[in-house]
Order: structure tokens, then sequence, then C-alpha cells
């Protein structure tokens, strides 16, 4: 259980890690192992398919398994097998459909979930290809969901729990629901929070504009940290003009950040509406990975 002071709890039952077998999704398999150890959940590893021509063929008598169905079954249990140790519960689900709709059933199944993501290598060709099953299932899914990028170092190499969380908020409603998580994480793991607003250039329409969007942010914070959080997070807070894409990731590499956690709305600069958006481009690029929470 995330509990963020008297007020706030968030509860988690299962990290739900969905694989594609592919070398960009095996990274995520030790975030997930990592998270369901730390909190003590059950850790369950998923892949959805579509059944092949000749597969179906096969298996149109029930009693019949098809060779599709038993390389799945067989690679999903070794997943299993390899993630697995005596302090943990793993269990399998083999999907039959697509990615973007079994995965988030699934999780609404074992609710409440953590969807745990891989993604592409991203190569100068496949540049802000995040990978198809990370891509539909950030659409579609409402429950929150890590995302492990190309650049995120090796789950061995990780600080975990994260020392230093970054919690990028522009103070929409999407914004204000990820500042739960983010609480939630820092009070777990014991991890300060670094609270980052970026303004556009295109905002500031006087230089001395840049003063009044300071003020108004820090007076915005009360709602957002709440007080009884501030003891143990000991949040910093900064005012960035310039691209969000660029300022986010120059903070993570300055001030070492172990994970950034961003609130997704539709229509944001930040949002999921195609590959080349905000939020997807972020998870390919940063060196951290990426908590993404859909109001």
């Amino acid at each position: 259980m995330l509990v963020v002071g008297n007020k706030h709890a968030i509860h988690l039952n299962s990290v739900l890690y969905a694989t594609d077998f592919s070398p960009g999704s095996q990274n995520a398999g030790w975030y997930a192992q990592l998270l369901a150890r730390y909190f003590s959940v059950r850790l369950i590893v998923s892949h959805a398919f579509t059944l092949s021509q000749s597969a179906m063929e096969v298996e149109v008598d029930h009693r019949l398994v098809s060779q599709q169905r038993k390389d799945l079954l067989y690679l999903l249990a070794r997943k299993a097998f390899l993630l697995g140790n005596e302090s943990l519960e793993v269990t399998t689900a083999l999907l039959e459909g697509k990615p973007k709709d079994e995965i988030p059933k699934l999780a609404d199944k074992e609710a409440p979930s953590l969807i745990v993501l891989g993604t592409h290598g991203g190569n100068r060709i496949e540049r802000g290809v995040i990978g198809s099953i990370a891509e539909q299932v950030l659409r579609s899914t409402h429950w929150p969901a890590l995302t492990v990028g190309p650049l995120v170092p090796s789950a061995s190499d990780a600080s975990f729990p994260s020392r230093r969380i970054l919690y990028a908020t522009d103070f929409t409603p999407a914004a204000a629901h990820a500042a739960a998580y983010a609480v939630s994480f820092a009070q777990a793991c014991g991890s300060e929070i670094d609270v980052l607003n970026v303004v556009e250039r295109d905002a500031i329409k006087h230089p001395d504009r840049l003063s009044d969007l300071e003020a108004q942010f820090y007076s915005a914070l009360d709602p957002i940290v709440p007080h009884e959080a501030r003891a143990f997070c000991d949040p910093r807070t900064y005012v960035e003009v310039g691209k969000a894409h660029e300022q986010i990731l120059r903070h993570i590499r300055e001030r070492s950040i172990d994970l950034l956690v961003l609130g997704i709305r539709k229509t944001s600069h930040l949002g999921l509406q195609m590959r080349t958006s905000g939020a997807f481009q972020l998870i390919v690029d940063a060196t951290c990975p990426v908590l993404t929470i859909r109001s």
C-alpha cells in the first residue's frame, strides 16, 4: 500500500508486467520485480497475442492446443521463473486478443494495479517509436503505468528505492492527480521530490511576467504537495522557461533523477495523441523510468 499523509491512500494489489519477449522489454521485467518485491505484492507476467491462421485451424477442435500457444506458454513460464524468488509470488497470464484491450482488462480484474512496460531500442530510424505494446497500452489504460525506456540503466544498476523523484506539473487536474502518486512513492521509498513547472516562452509576454508566474507556481504548491508530506519528501521547486521536453530531460540529468512522474491528459503538449507526442518522446529519451498517470 502507498499512503500519502492521513488523507490520501493508494492501494496496490499487483504489479502487471506486460512483455512482448523483445530485448527492449527485458529491463522492464527486472524493474517490475523490484517494485513487486519492495511493495510485497504479486507480480503478474503477461503477454497478449492473436492466433495465427494455422493455429486457429488447429484449435478449431478445442481439445487441441496449437504450437503457437504452447511456445508462448513456455516463454511466459520461463520469464516468470527467471523473475521469481522465495519472497515473491509470480503468476502468468497469456491473453488472447489485442494488447490495448487485454492488458488494461487484466489490470482492471486485478485492480488496483501498476502496469510496467518496456520499449524499443530507439535506433536512428526508430527514434521516437516506443514499441507497439507500450504505445497501445498507454493510450488505453487508466491505471498508472511505469515505462522503462531504452536509455534507462539496467535494474541491477538502478538506485532503488528511488532517491529523487521529479514531478513535472502544469497545474492541470491531470497533473494534480499524479501528485498523489509522486508523494506516495516518495513516502514509501524515502525519496526527495523535485517539483518542476516549465513555462513556454510564448506564455511570457513581458520579462517581468516570469516573477508573477513563479509566485503563482509557489502558491499553487500547497494543495499539490500536502504539508504533512513535506517533512519526509523535502520538496524542491523549480520554474524553468523553454520547451518542456528539453527542460525536463536537463533536470533529470543535472539532478540525477531516478523516477519521472507525469500527469497525462489527452489534449496536453505532454499528451498521447500520436507517437511524436510529448509523453512518448520523454519516455524514449529519459534516462530514468517514467510513471504516467492518466486523468
